[in-house]
């Protein structure tokens, strides 16, 4: 069991390729060798192992010194730091050695992030079946993340996975200019979020598909969600909808075409007469008429198809009816679901 927590800084080793793929949730990237220093001493080890060792300490010391002196030297002596490379081996020795001679605490993660990667991958199979969930299921736009948020606010346990995904969970869902972390990194950061949740409590989430965008979930966590989880229909006016729907999709009021172009896929779906009144609709820059239309001839059936696979209890789960989607307005349903459920 590993507590980050009790460290004021971890230190990723590692190049900043590897760091970008995953690592540690806080951990800063103050690498040992960059990612061509890397790549050089790694093609070189392959038929020269004592020179590539030369070189790469000699790139090691020359980055470290530079870490110290921008980084390292306005932390405070008492801090506790933690250093980790992939394996544990000789880029965190060579931080921890400095480290320790300088007079930090400072110690090393024990088999660095291959064995942290191997313990996410046994949590994500164990964590989420530690708890309830009360599971949000309802139409899109219908104000289920708005609610969690309100949720979060009033102290509820919210596992807000599209937020953990940077995706808002749909064939449109990608966020402009906010890209979708790696698989590894999404792993990482929902095992963080678990990992701060008391099983005393219920867990608070949407109902989700297998994928949100690139990142699967853990079949744990949905299977839990599925087989035990207490179900709340959500909904709300179409107007409410459609409003919610004009402000995350703002992107796509001054380029509707794009957004019909990115559904054309589904013709063998909903049909092509249906598609060229998408089209018609974006043509004409009817936004309202269009995102309606959209939810009605293809997101709420889809949606509701999907969902009745996953939870048959669907048509006896307590009803929600949000006549508003203001905060404001949602903040009285969430304590009053707290209340009732929580």
């Amino acid at each position: 069991m590993y507590r980050f927590e009790d460290y004021d800084l971890i230190i990723d080793a590692r190049c900043e390729r590897e760091f970008a793929e995953d690592h540690i949730p806080g951990a800063i990237n103050l690498p040992v060798v960059n990612n061509d220093e890397y790549a050089e001493v790694g093609t070189l080890h392959r038929t020269d192992k004592m020179r590539a060792y030369l070189i790469g300490v000699s790139y090691s010391l020359k980055n470290i010194s530079r870490h110290l002196d921008t980084v390292i030297a306005s932390r405070s002596r008492r801090d506790k730091i933690l250093v980790y490379c992939f394996r544990g081996g000789k880029r965190s020795r060579l931080w921890f050695d400095a480290l320790d001679t300088v007079g930090y605490k400072v110690d090393r993660l024990p088999g660095g992030w291959k064995g942290y990667r191997r313990w996410v991958n046994e949590q994500l199979e164990s964590r989420p079946r530690q708890f309830s969930y009360v599971v949000l299921s309802g139409p899109t736009g219908c104000g289920k993340t708005r609610l969690l948020e309100q949720l979060a606010i009033e102290g509820a346990q919210v596992l807000d996975l599209e937020a953990i995904a940077s995706h808002r969970g749909s064939i449109i869902g990608a966020i402009p200019g906010v890209p979708q972390p790696t698989q590894k990194y999404f792993d990482s950061l929902l095992l963080q979020r678990l990992s701060a949740f008391s099983p005393s409590r219920p867990v608070w989430v949407e109902a989700e598909s297998k994928k949100i965008g690139n990142v699967q979930l853990p079949p744990a966590l949905l299977e839990t969600m599925h087989s035990s989880g207490t179900v709340l229909r959500v909904d709300a006016p179409m107007a409410e909808r459609v409003r919610l729907w004009r402000e995350d999709y703002a992107h796509f009021e001054t380029d509707p075409d794009s957004l019909v172009e990115r559904l054309t896929h589904l013709r063998s779906l909903v049909g092509g007469k249906e598609i060229d009144q998408w089209r018609e609709l974006a043509a004409s820059r009817k936004i309202p008429e269009l995102f309606e239309r959209l939810m009605v001839a293809h997101y709420d059936p889809s949606y509701a198809r999907s969902t009745k696979r996953g939870y048959q209890s669907l048509s006896d789960a307590p009803f929600i009816a949000l006549k508003a989607l203001q905060p404001e307005s949602l903040n009285q349903v969430a304590r009053n679901l707290i209340n009732r459920f929580d």
